[in-house]
């Protein structure tokens, strides 16, 4: 998937299913990490006007070195939270672009802290609690355009 089409299968189309992601690398004092998949592209990519958030993880212990497709919840690394997509839910919501050809962001971040509860933070509270934390990331683009 990095730099190609995301398979029918992880979006709207097909079974929704989250994507499998794997890391390496980390740095030595990394303790948690935070996943945020988001499109930048929406709603049309030829005149986008939103960035549009597909799952918000955090608190993901550095010791878990991937997430399995179509990971259930009760699966997740131990202590892994959940934030809210912009479907006002917590989980994986795949590329469902209403037109066009879209850019899906997978972004992880390595932080020196394991932050509190938050409970079930946007991106925007996530990105705020994460401030002078973050030690390093990295991104993962894959593209969808629907089929019809």
């Amino acid at each position: 998937m990095a730099d190609g089409m995301i398979p029918s299968r992880l979006t709207c189309e097909g079974q929704n299913l989250s994507p499998q992601l794997s890391w390496t690398g980390l740095p030595a004092n990394t303790k948690s990490l935070v996943l945020i998949v988001d499109d930048p592209d929406a709603p049309d990519p030829a005149a986008p006007r939103m960035t549009w958030v597909h799952w918000v993880l955090y608190n993901i212990p550095p010791g878990a070195a991937a997430l399995a497709e179509g990971i259930a919840i009760r699966d997740l690394p131990p202590g892994t939270r959940q934030g809210l997509n912009d479907w006002q839910r917590s989980g994986y919501g795949g590329p469902c672009p209403p037109i066009g050809k879209h850019r899906y962001l997978h972004k992880l971040f390595a932080l020196d802290v394991v932050l509190p509860d938050l409970q079930l933070p946007n991106k925007a509270a996530l990105e705020k609690a994460m401030e002078g934390r973050v030690l390093a990331r990295t991104e993962l683009i894959g593209y969808y355009q629907r089929r019809r």
